[in-house]
């Protein structure tokens, strides 16, 4: 009896341990994409680890950027891989070389079909050589033929069939792209937790004509040529107070429902720095980490730093929710008020901010001196990705700070 109950404990134990390793991930290199058409799919690689307690990790890679997603939960067969950050989620099945399910973003009902296999594997698949190089800076429109059509600037590195750079917008970059050229055709994606970015295009050696898909909900096409003196407007002319207004002021709440203005104490005779953004944005993002970087490595610099938040986020608790994340993942100590929640519409976001010509990008920092006057505004944010244009920021934003911190400051 004694044998045969031995037996019968050594049969489900092995049950048991062999349904356990059913449930393991591979560890090591994963080539995933998405479907952002019938016809077109995004594809990245991350690789998939072990943290010291034992949970899964991974790292998402685009071009020269790793982003780090370390909240990763199983439960049997199912998944759930939760963006950093951003609200935006992978949900799925699994077997030890295979995930499958959607990347989902439910503030904007947003469901993108995910699939993802183990092993090392190229980005893309190129079929043959690059017939053409594009390193170098193109001249490009988007939705192109549109009453919607807007200029970017193309900024590229090739290296044989390999390319990565990124396009420059008025309000931004489109991040860091990565891909190569096959032959006559262009393919470069990005996924960074947020945006779901595929471009593809027919290049030739002065050309580009192409798809731009963001996920599976927008398509725009787009033309580029050859211009290396192309130049976009400057970022510091874009936005600024209407005719009528002297003052840039707001009153929004913060997290505790306390609502603040610029006519409270701790702005008083100090510069202020009020940065337009949202959780959501990644270019946001950038900036904050930027903000925070400078900010810690100049601690005697007296300038206050306040967020307005404009979200997607269905509820005013999910939009705070969503402030709280930024904060405890950053370290942001500075204010993040919620300006408006439901929608990040720019139209709306103007109706807050009458005294503004028009809210043309998230980010857009106003910088405004220790008499309260605006000195600049300056739209968008040219981040990492952006290399040379990144630079240049940096050191226009620490001359800009010296000026607003110097005794006397000239009032435009």
């Amino acid at each position: 009896m004694r044998r045969t109950w031995f037996c019968f404990c050594a049969v489900i134990m092995l049950l048991t341990s062999c349904k356990d390793k059913e449930k393991e991930l591979a560890i090591g290199d994963w080539w995933g994409k998405m479907d952002v058409s019938s016809t077109d799919v995004l594809p990245f690689n991350f690789y998939l680890f072990k943290n010291e307690e034992g949970d899964y990790n991974m790292e998402m890679y685009n071009a020269d950027e790793v982003v780090t997603v370390d909240e990763i939960k199983i439960d049997g067969d199912s998944i759930r891989i939760q963006m950093p950050i951003f609200e935006g989620y992978i949900s799925g099945t699994f077997s030890a070389n295979e995930i499958k399910g959607n990347f989902i973003k439910e503030s904007l009902d947003r469901i993108v079909p995910f699939n993802a296999v183990y092993g090392k594997h190229d980005r893309f698949e190129a079929k043959g050589d690059a017939q053409v190089n594009i390193s170098g800076v193109w001249e490009t429109y988007f939705k192109v033929n549109t009453n919607e059509e807007y200029p970017a600037k193309g900024i590229f590195m090739q290296d044989g069939n390999r390319v990565k750079g990124t396009f420059r917008t008025k309000t931004g970059d489109y991040r860091f792209l990565e891909g190569v050229v096959d032959q006559d055709s262009l393919k470069i994606s990005a996924f960074d937790g947020a945006h779901v970015f595929l471009f593809t295009a027919k290049v030739t050696d002065s050309t580009l004509e192409g798809k731009f898909f963001s996920g599976n909900h927008s398509v725009e096409d787009f033309m580029g040529i050859r211009n290396e003196a192309f130049e976009l407007p400057d970022a510091n002319t874009l936005t600024f107070l209407r005719e009528g207004y002297d003052r840039f002021e707001f009153s929004f709440p913060d997290e505790n429902g306390k609502m603040v203005s610029l006519s409270d104490e701790r702005f008083k005779d100090k510069p202020v720095l009020v940065q337009i953004m949202g959780t959501w944005c990644p270019n946001c993002l950038d900036e904050t980490k930027f903000y925070i970087d400078y900010f810690e490595n100049n601690p005697s610099t007296d300038v206050e730093l306040v967020a307005l938040a404009f979200e997607y986020a269905k509820t005013e608790e999910q939009a705070f929710k969503g402030i709280s994340r930024l904060r405890e993942r950053v370290g942001a100590d500075y204010p993040i008020l919620l300006a408006q929640f439901g929608t990040s519409n720019k139209q709306k976001a103007n109706e807050k901010l009458p005294m503004l010509n028009h809210i043309l990008s998230y980010p857009t920092t106003i910088y405004i001196d220790k008499k309260g006057d605006v000195q600049k505004i300056h739209t968008g944010f040219n981040g990492p990705a952006t290399g040379e244009k990144h630079e240049e920021f940096k050191k226009e934003f620490a001359e800009t700070i010296n000026g607003l911190t110097t005794e006397e400051v000239e009032s435009k």
